[in-house]
């Protein structure tokens, strides 16, 4: 798992154009309480960087903000420290599009800031004080940073909640129709499968988290039902709990969907950790008791003949499908037609 997970990393950092040289590992019984790693394995990881001339060290997970701190004073500055939550929050800032999605990243952003921000600012040691100055006579830089976030953090919070509302609304417009729900690791295919069912010209980009909104399309089936088919952000490990809490409302879809499809990338070395998140994010979600089937995508990109053998063994003979080669797509969607008319006479 921390195989996969470096390299899930890589990716990550690849995403926002930063090019991985090398990673170091650490087995310990326990995280350090200080530092997250040993003392001597931080000494050696920035010994290891001075020599390469690297300026960012990334962290596979999320630091604790007084390991976040005590590594920056180790690191004296000459090295930019970026954690796994920062990482992906850095990635969802660059893909936000909406305003309602610019919004909820910044609030995660805000809240994961506020308790680092004394390691961030070790460094500014003087006291904002004398006329004129905001915080008035003696008041320290950060806790004006603080007053400031907190502020923001409340409008923002304000503002989600209306368009939660709206969303409310919106639902009670749709209660009478079928509600589908497409949810699977980032970049497994959802958007193009979105596509190929709707005809929907979906925005496709072979990268993590391409999109973060949730897009909702109305298909007509061969039975003449009508559906809903909605695709929201991708799923992922160690997703940010600020992330995923700020997500929550657009996330809501799922949890109203009468059929849940869980894309499934069969090309991935780690296919077994990616529906195990997408699980354990259902559940936290209370999506997990939703009527759901598993599609597995990208076909033609499996050479292995065992796989295919292993996951219908595994799964019962589930739906195998490539959007980009379009195989199976209609087989999938008759298996939608009948799981809708099932209902519906239900």
């Amino acid at each position: 798992d921390i195989n996969e997970e470096i390299e899930e990393m890589k990716l990550l950092a690849n995403t926002i154009n930063f090019n991985i040289v090398d990673s170091i590992k650490q087995n310990r019984n326990s995280i350090d309480p200080a530092t997250y790693f040993g003392k001597g394995k931080i000494k050696t990881i920035f010994e290891q960087a001075s020599i390469l001339k690297i300026k960012t060290i990334f962290i596979n997970d999320d630091l604790k903000p007084n390991h976040y701190k005590n590594i920056k004073k180790i690191a004296k500055d000459k090295i930019e420290i970026i954690d796994r939550t920062c990482l992906i929050l850095n990635i969802f800032s660059n893909n936000a599009k909406t305003n309602e999605s610019k919004s909820q990243v910044r609030l995660a952003y805000l809240q994961y800031m506020m308790p680092r921000l004394s390691g961030m600012w070790t460094h500014l040691e003087r006291q904002m004080g004398g006329i004129g100055t905001r915080g008035g006579p003696g008041e320290k830089q950060i806790e004006i940073d603080r007053r400031i976030i907190r502020n923001d953090i409340k409008k923002l919070k304000n503002n989600l909640s209306k368009v939660t509302r709206q969303r409310n609304n919106q639902k009670k417009l749709r209660k009478d129709i079928f509600k589908i729900s497409l949810v699977g690791y980032t970049n497994a295919g959802k958007s193009s499968l979105l596509k190929k069912i709707s005809g929907y010209d979906a925005f496709i980009k072979d990268q993590l988290f391409a999109t973060l909104e949730t897009t909702t399309k109305r298909v007509m089936l061969p039975s003449k039902s009508e559906v809903i088919i909605s695709d929201t952000v991708g799923f992922l490990r160690k997703l940010p709990h600020n992330l995923v809490a700020s997500f929550r409302s657009t996330l809501s879809e799922i949890k109203d969907s009468d059929l849940i499809i869980k894309v499934v990338d069969l090309s991935s070395s780690d296919i077994t950790g990616h529906i195990r998140t997408i699980n354990e994010t259902l559940e936290y979600l209370d999506a997990d008791k939703c009527q759901s089937i598993y599609v597995f995508n990208k076909i033609d990109l499996v050479n292995n003949k065992n796989i295919f053998s292993k996951i219908n063994k595994k799964y019962n003979e589930p739906l195998m499908i490539s959007t980009l080669k379009e195989l199976r797509i209609d087989t999938l969607i008759k298996t939608i037609d009948d799981i809708v008319t099932m209902n519906n006479k239900e």
